[in-house]
């Protein structure tokens, strides 16, 4: 049985800050940096790189299109 592994990678120059992708993301592993970006915005990141399935809610819904996704199938033996 395979499972799916997952990451994102977030421009965090790009990002607004909007949090939109924290509701929209299943596992609940992406939060808000505590830092600030050049333009003055906290910036997503993920928080727990373990949970990341891979699903591409968060990628989706991003009005700015700064995140992506990567997956990978984990064959569990």
């Amino acid at each position: 049985m395979a499972k799916a592994k997952g990451t994102i990678i977030v421009d965090t120059e790009k990002c607004k800050g909007c949090e939109i992708c924290i509701e929209a993301c299943p596992p609940r592993v992406i939060a808000m940096s505590n830092e600030v970006n050049g333009k003055g915005y906290h910036y997503a990141y993920l928080k727990e790189p373990d949970g990341c399935t891979g699903c591409s809610n968060c990628g989706i819904v991003c009005p700015d299109g700064v995140i992506t996704v990567y997956r990978q199938k984990v064959v569990m033996v």
